[in-house]
């Protein structure tokens, strides 16, 4: 089993033991067992599965974070992570459009263009999600 902590700016949105965290970093999809060699991971937007028991799965929409792995216990910091029943598709269809047009009108190399992209890779990861 591997302890795991969820946390957000807002607090903490999961504590406890699971047989394995499965979710996508910056070079790609992750699966954290018992034992797994210490790891420091960029989080990107994606489905985060905390499968409790070989019959329980929490799911949630994870935005960017990070992801840290030392001796049996994971910890990940999240700018923000929901429950799939608590996305909202117009809203996030809203702010995909929006993402999409701060994108279209700034500098390349600008911070704004870097934030848009952030907005627009959550917008799509938490639709995806939202959708099914």
């Amino acid at each position: 089993m591997v302890d795991v902590e969820v946390l957000t700016p807002e607090g903490e949105v999961f504590s406890g033991e699971v047989r394995q965290v499965s979710t996508r970093t910056a070079v790609g999809e992750v699966g954290i067992l018992a034992n797994h060699a210490p790891l420091l991971a960029a989080l990107k937007p994606a489905e985060l599965r905390l499968h409790v028991s070989d019959s329980e799965t929490k799911r949630y929409a994870q935005a960017h974070g990070w992801l840290q792995v030392f001796g049996n216990h994971a910890k990940l910091l999240v700018e923000e992570v929901l429950a799939p029943e608590d996305l909202d598709v117009a809203t996030l269809k809203e702010q995909l459009t929006d993402a999409d047009q701060r994108f279209a009108e700034s500098e390349e190399g600008s911070g704004a263009r870097t934030r848009a992209q952030k907005d627009r890779d959550r917008a799509e990861a938490f639709l995806a999600i939202a959708q099914g």
